[in-house]
């Protein structure tokens, strides 16, 4: 799992990081979870990026959490094994990209 934090200047919009998840060639939708929501350890069978559009999202994998917040990024490469929760008590919402490695 690779994490990159946003340094943009000011806040991040959503069309702007939906363009930049589809210029690496992924196929991107929009999600949204409220507070308190927890995703148990999974995988998928593709590789996956998230963009973090409001909110905060911990995702856990490989033993590491990352808290992301606006505009950050993680790349997950097939078949890695992570969870993820909202952090705080504001709703989180994310693009999820995927793609076949």
């Amino acid at each position: 799992m690779r994490v990159a934090r946003w340094s943009g200047q000011g806040a991040p919009t959503e069309a702007a990081l939906r363009a930049q998840l589809e210029a690496d060639g992924y196929s991107v939708y929009a999600w949204t979870d409220g507070p308190g929501a927890t995703y148990p350890p999974h995988t998928h069978g593709e590789d996956q990026s998230h963009c973090v559009v409001r909110g905060r999202l911990a995702l856990t994998a490989l033993g590491e959490e990352h808290v992301l917040g606006p505009g950050d990024r993680d790349w997950l490469p097939a078949g890695t094994v992570h969870s993820a929760r909202v952090v705080g008590g504001e709703p989180v919402t994310y693009l999820i990209g995927s793609k076949r490695g």
